[in-house]
């Protein structure tokens, strides 16, 4: 296979075609844990993720005509309540039937195979450092205390507006969680995952009267590690930086 041409070749490859599809049967116990956590972290519980009342309120459509990619910003810091809302509106728990809690996004199967992690740069509530989002309890789990900014930066392609922005999304996935029942196909599934939670997020900065820009260019292993994750079992996806507008 052309090195140029692996792109095409997994679609081609990932195609549900009628006649060739055969049940399977799941094995549910190699079935992945849906929640991701480090129990010996210092952790930061979150406020009801409800924004407080909006100066002026904002319609839905409102929201779809000022939606833009932001990437300048002021240089103030990011309210705790802010990212606790940013978190539930992108990918928290919404609402939770029988044994099952779904979140405010969209995922194949109810798998959630996607991991939030957050570059805090100027939070007056948060020390510096990177954090994993704890959905279950809604919670902000410290990873590395520290100022990463330049190195977010640099990672990200040198791109200024990463030193420069307050917080900075990162998303990764876990792919056996999706993988378990749907195979390599699973890898469609699980980028749409991380586009449908980008999306959210970007909207609710929005209704915050924040900026965003989401971004897929960056260097993966440096981002993973960074993140202090393997690169394969769970690998960076996507990004985002949040700010106040200028």
């Amino acid at each position: 296979m052309n090195d140029e041409e692996y792109g095409s070749e997994f679609q081609e490859k990932s195609k549900y075609i009628r006649g060739n599809l055969t049940g399977r049967g799941l094995d549910w116990s190699n079935k992945s844990k849906i929640y991701k956590i480090y129990p010996n972290s210092s952790k930061t519980a979150l406020r009801k993720p409800i924004p407080e009342k909006i100066e002026k309120s904002i319609t839905i459509t409102e929201i779809f005509e000022q939606r833009r990619s932001v990437r300048v910003f002021q240089e103030k810091p990011i309210e705790l309540d802010q990212i606790s809302y940013l978190l539930w509106a992108s990918t928290g728990i919404q609402r939770i039937i029988g044994n099952t809690a779904f979140r405010t996004t969209p995922s194949a199967g109810a798998l959630y195979p996607i991991e939030t992690y957050l570059f805090i740069n100027n939070c007056e509530q948060l020390d510096h450092g990177i954090y994993h989002y704890n959905i279950k309890d809604h919670a902000l789990e410290q990873i590395t205390e520290g100022n990463f900014s330049n190195s977010i930066a640099k990672a990200a392609l040198d791109q200024r507006m990463f030193s420069l922005a307050p917080i900075i999304f990162a998303w990764t996935a876990i792919f056996q969680r999706s993988k378990w029942k749907y195979y390599q196909r699973a890898y469609r599934y699980i980028y749409l995952d991380a586009g449908h939670i980008a999306a959210h997020l970007s909207l609710a900065a929005v209704e915050l009267g924040l900026g965003s820009c989401q971004v897929a260019a960056f260097y993966d292993n440096e981002i993973n590690d960074l993140l202090d994750i393997d690169g394969k079992e769970e690998s960076v996806l996507y990004l985002s930086v949040v700010g106040i507008l200028k």
